[in-house]
């Protein structure tokens, strides 16, 4: 029992024991339980020498695993096996080949380019010939997918993506500036795509995906792409397809976006069986050492709250790190999930070529300059011969300023990455009238469609106030009822599929919908059985996929961001519980959803449903900061629309699946409204027409007439109140004008929506958001423009730092006088 005891000692603590930095600051620790067991086995006559040398070689060595909290006894046996067979040597001169390469490459940019920011992966090496044994060790991977942040980037492009030096230094020349005036990204930003020649002899496609400098903002992003591509190759694509993640110590620890992504993998319609996360480990973290960083011993301890391995790796042994990347290539092939490698190094110059680390790490630094290179300790660790070691360092010297030279002979900087042909048929750039497209839906189909959205299984029990929900929607469908905003929905939805386009719809609570307005799954109220009606529309249709999604935006945002980035095919949709609710992913959404063409010319189609609206539900459930994503708007980079109506919602659903432009889609949804009869439609304003940016009034213009302009519910509220005044006989008088697109801006539809009022007309923008808020900062002088020049005269909440009144009467009282003012008072001219 004693050597058992001791032996279950190492595997649950040697890693805390572990020799894992180089330059000692992790200190070995020697658990109580081991130290227990070794007492114990010396006093049962066994546990001595050899056999407890034996153990501590095998975990607390330079490896070190966390395993035996893994909740499957084969999963933790079969980590064990593989740390305790014998390792594997690799091939010694293969492994020094890749640890040259990725050495020299950092010290001739550091030569050639001086003071040149290009984040060296000096102190960290092996991570290159570690991404070779991950990679290798897959099985029969087509294609792999890196995120990481600027660490290290250039080199893994170079020596783990296959891009030619002369690409990637081609940046540093800084070719053809006028190409980027006003748009681009920084060279250690970008992506890429090339092949990798594994130790093997396979290729593997390999894609370097584009990240700001937010650091772990990409992880999602990485994923929705995996799980898009993966399911574009079919059922083997879990397989084929691997997702790799690296990540800096202080950011894995302390992001909390990395923390929500590794919750995604094991989740229904997020899992992309397993990634290989990396904590590229310099133990600091810019200027901070670990100790300002996180309260725990290890960087990666963050991900002690998941059911998978965690290697921790001396990144000075090369060998050693081989083997762990071996060992979790072997281990996502035979479990499909998430595994953690924490390679820990150093930094062996500041945090950027620019920086002087010893101004606050004086020892630390000065214990570095001591430190040999990895390759050239390893070429002496294997007996290498140094003419022959001289003769390698002077053939990748000379390639790398062969390199240097043909890059500084170019007339246009290489494209760094090639799109896949699923993006041909598509387009960004600006915006193009011809690219519109038809969007009605016949009314035999309308039927049709609104027959198979409420078609359940036979003896499938609805629960009773849903049955009557699917009966009133198959009336709506039928022409009987007017159609609502769910039921517009679905039939969009439900045409789409027929029409061959996938759908991807998540959000918290989307399934149902948070206002109970969508049941796109139904739920049998006697056996809790699932139905999917708009999967059994028709024998030969796309799929539809709904996800509740975790609680959470910045992931959330950032996968689905992702996942539209490889599926310009299929309709992709983001819900929030409430608009607000994406303030928590507004990194994505500047840097990824708003900004992702202008920097690397890459489309997405998202589109983001943010429930907005002002019912006196409080700050946190009325606006959708409208403000925010106007501010974002230029060169037609994406689109934020507010349809005012059931109709409206319908054909702009359609036109983004159907038209060949790709850009994300901000709209602005009712809450309260999804069902009011204001919003609601006739069935032929499906079957006819197409999205309108903007309504005009249906009432006869009178010349002189003070039109509102508007956006959304407030349009309804304010024709009410015009029916409702005394002198409504007045019939044109006063006419409501609904911009249903903010951007980009109509301002040929809004010109003709104003001509018929003359030049005598009063306009007044009316909004139902604070001053500071809304759209009246963005459309005033957009709206002027098309007036003529006309002073705009404004009608809004008074400016507040908080969106809306948390009182009920307070917001009562607001709303009262909103629309008096609008509609009978003189409006004031500016803010």
């Amino acid at each position: 029992m004693g050597d058992t005891a001791v032996r279950d000692a190492f595997r649950r603590w040697g890693y805390l024991q572990a020799d894992l930095d180089p330059l000692g600051r992790l200190q070995p620790l020697v658990h109580g339980e081991i130290e227990a067991a070794l007492q114990g086995g010396a006093r049962a006559g066994g546990a001595k020498g050899g056999d407890a040398d034996r153990w501590k070689k095998i975990y607390a060595g330079s490896i070190g695993v966390e395993f035996m909290h893994l909740r499957r006894a084969e999963v933790a046996a079969w980590v064990a096996a593989r740390m305790e067979a014998e390792p594997a040597q690799p091939d010694r001169q293969y492994l020094l080949r890749r640890l040259a390469e990725a050495e020299l490459v950092e010290q001739f940019m550091h030569q050639r380019w001086v003071g040149s920011k290009r984040y060296s992966l000096e102190g960290t090496a092996a991570l290159v010939p570690l991404l070779d044994s991950v990679i290798d060790a897959s099985g029969d991977v087509q294609v792999t997918l890196i995120a990481m942040s600027h660490r290290g980037r250039l080199n893994v492009m170079i020596n783990n993506v296959g891009r030619a030096a002369v690409d990637v230094f081609a940046r540093f020349e800084d070719i053809d500036p006028r190409a980027y005036l006003g748009g681009g990204d920084l060279r250690y930003h970008l992506g890429a795509t090339g092949v990798h020649r594994t130790a093997s002899g396979r290729e593997v496609k390999v894609h370097l995906v584009s990240n700001p400098s937010h650091l772990e903002a990409v992880d999602p992003v990485m994923m929705g792409r995996a799980r898009a591509r993966q399911e574009r190759i079919g059922a083997e694509g879990g397989e084929a397809l691997l997702p790799i993640c690296l990540h800096g110590d202080a950011a894995f620890a302390g992001q909390g976006v990395a923390a929500e992504t590794l919750n995604l993998d094991g989740l229904p319609g997020y899992t992309v069986g397993g990634t290989v996360q990396v904590v590229v480990n310099n133990l600091i973290g810019f200027t901070a050492a670990p100790v300002s960083l996180h309260g725990s011993r290890y960087a990666s301890d963050m991900a002690h709250r998941l059911d998978i391995p965690i290697f921790h790796v001396n990144g000075n042994d090369a060998e050693a790190v081989w083997r762990v990347g071996r060992i979790a290539g072997e281990y996502r092939r035979a479990f499909g999930t998430d595994l953690v490698i924490d390679l820990i190094g150093f930094r062996r110059h500041g945090h950027s070529e620019v920086d002087d680390p010893t101004t606050s790490h004086p020892l630390l630094y000065a214990k570095i300059e001591k430190t040999p290179r990895l390759w050239e300790a390893y070429g002496k660790q294997i007996g290498a011969d140094p003419a022959a070691m001289k003769s390698l360092e002077r053939e990748i010297l000379d390639g790398l300023s062969a390199a240097r030279e043909a890059a500084g002979k170019l007339d246009v900087s290489p494209d760094l990455r090639t799109l896949p042909d699923y993006w041909r048929p598509y387009v960004g750039g600006p915006y193009q009238r011809s690219l519109e497209v038809d969007t009605a839906v016949l009314d035999d189909r309308l039927e049709s469609l609104g027959r198979g959205i409420v078609a359940v299984p036979p003896g499938f029990t609805l629960h009773p106030k849903v049955a009557k929900g699917m009966e009133q929607r198959l009336e709506m469908a039928l022409g009987r009822r007017p159609v609502d905003w769910g039921a517009a929905e679905l039939l969009a939805f439900g045409s789409l599929l027929e029409e061959g386009v996938p759908i991807r719809l998540t959000g918290q609570d989307c399934r149902r919908g948070t206002f109970n307005q969508r049941h796109s799954v139904l739920f049998d109220h006697a056996t809790g059985a699932e139905h999917v009606p708009l999967n059994h529309l028709a024998d030969e249709q796309a799929g539809f996929a709904v996800y509740d999604s975790p609680l959470s935006e910045a992931a959330a945002i950032g996968y689905e961001y992702g996942y539209s980035r490889d599926a310009p095919d299929a309709l992709v949709l983001w819900e929030a519980q409430f608009g607000d609710f994406a303030n928590g992913g507004q990194v994505l959404i500047d840097q990824f959803v708003s900004a992702g063409e202008d920097k690397w010319v890459l489309w997405s189609g998202l589109v983001m449903l943010l429930p907005h609206g002002y019912e006196g539900q409080g700050p946190e459930h009325s606006s959708a900061r409208l403000e925010r994503f106007l501010q974002l708007c230029a060169e037609d980079n994406i689109q934020v629309c507010q349809p005012s109506n059931a109709g409206q919602y319908f054909h702009l659903i359609r036109r983004q699946a159907l038209r060949r432009w790709r850009k994300p889609l901000v709209v602005m949804t009712p809450k309260g409204f999804l069902r009011d009869p204001a919003a609601c439609v006739p069935r032929t304003a499906l079957a006819t027409g197409r999205f309108e940016p903007v309504l005009g009034d249906t009432r006869p213009p009178t010349p002189g007439a003070r039109v509102l302009v508007c956006t959304g519910m407030v349009a309804h509220k304010l024709r009410a109140r015009r029916e409702s005044r005394k002198e409504a006989a007045r019939d044109g008088s006063l006419a409501v004008v609904t911009l249903e697109q903010l951007y980009p801006f109509p301002d040929v539809e809004v010109k003709a929506a104003l001509a018929p009022y003359g030049d005598d007309a009063e306009i007044v923008w009316v909004q139902e958001e604070p001053a500071n808020m809304g759209a009246e900062q963005f459309v005033r002088r957009r709206l002027q423009d098309c007036a003529g020049g006309r002073p705009i005269k404004t009608v809004h909440r008074s400016a507040s730092a908080s969106p809306a009144t948390g009182s009920h009467e307070a917001h009562a009282l607001e709303h009262e006088a909103l629309l008096a003012l609008a509609c009978a008072m003189p409006a004031r001219v500016g803010r």
